[in-house]
């Protein structure tokens, strides 16, 4: 797991946290100081974790170019053994025109 989906996982479990914390709220009353309290750690833990997840974006970039090449060399790969097998049926095919022509004689 990249910095990216490590801070991305962060960001939604503190919204998470909030959000229940608010439901809990809703329910049983708790005193105003803490309350702010609670949500203001929760919301400065969301909004790092956000910010840390806008900062490794480029992360999301460079796997998927490393993808891309990592496609293209297979393509790549596929097409050499094409290729490849191309060339030894038309060799095994000369090598049996070949002792047809030696047979005949």
């Amino acid at each position: 797991m990249g910095k990216y989906e490590k801070y991305k996982h962060h960001a939604w479990a503190g919204l998470g946290f909030l959000s229940v914390f608010i439901a809990i709220r809703y329910f049983i009353h708790l005193p105003d100081p803490i309350s702010f309290a609670v949500v203001l750690l929760l919301s400065i833990y969301i909004i790092y974790a956000l910010v840390m997840t806008y900062l490794y974006s480029d992360e999301i970039e460079r796997e998927r170019e490393m993808k891309r090449k990592d496609e293209m060399l297979e393509k790549e790969k596929l097409k050499m053994e094409k290729e490849s097998l191309k060339l030894e049926k038309k060799r095994i095919k000369a090598e049996v025109k070949a002792r047809k022509k030696e047979g005949k004689k």
